[in-house]
């Protein structure tokens, strides 16, 4: 946490990359679950899995490391579901400034 906070010391800077998965950013792995578990979350997003019963179990569940064909499974599936999306495009849709408010 400490190596985090120095490096990213200036708020509003973001040139400054950092690894989502510390350890593990090189593989496609469930490390990340791992990190989530322990409260070691890059995002506020990653914390916020642990606030759900649902979520929060799924996290512990493959921080164990004991289902990695379930997860690649689960991750080829949501995949195939977000390609299926048909976001909108060009004049059809907006990317929001804000995430919970449309753009005026």
């Amino acid at each position: 946490m400490m190596r985090l906070k120095s490096k990213c010391a200036i708020v509003n800077e973001n040139t400054t990359l950092v690894d989502m998965d510390p350890g593990s950013f090189k593989t496609f792995d469930t490390d990340y679950f791992k990190l989530v578990s322990k409260r070691r979350g890059l995002f506020h997003s990653d914390g916020t899995l642990l606030t759900d019963p649902f979520t929060r179990a799924y996290v512990q569940h493959h921080a164990t490391g004991a289902f990695k064909d379930e997860f690649f499974a689960n991750f080829a599936a949501s995949m195939i579901k977000m390609g299926n999306a048909n976001p909108l495009t060009g004049s059809q849709g907006e990317i929001r400034k804000k995430c919970s408010m449309v753009n005026h």
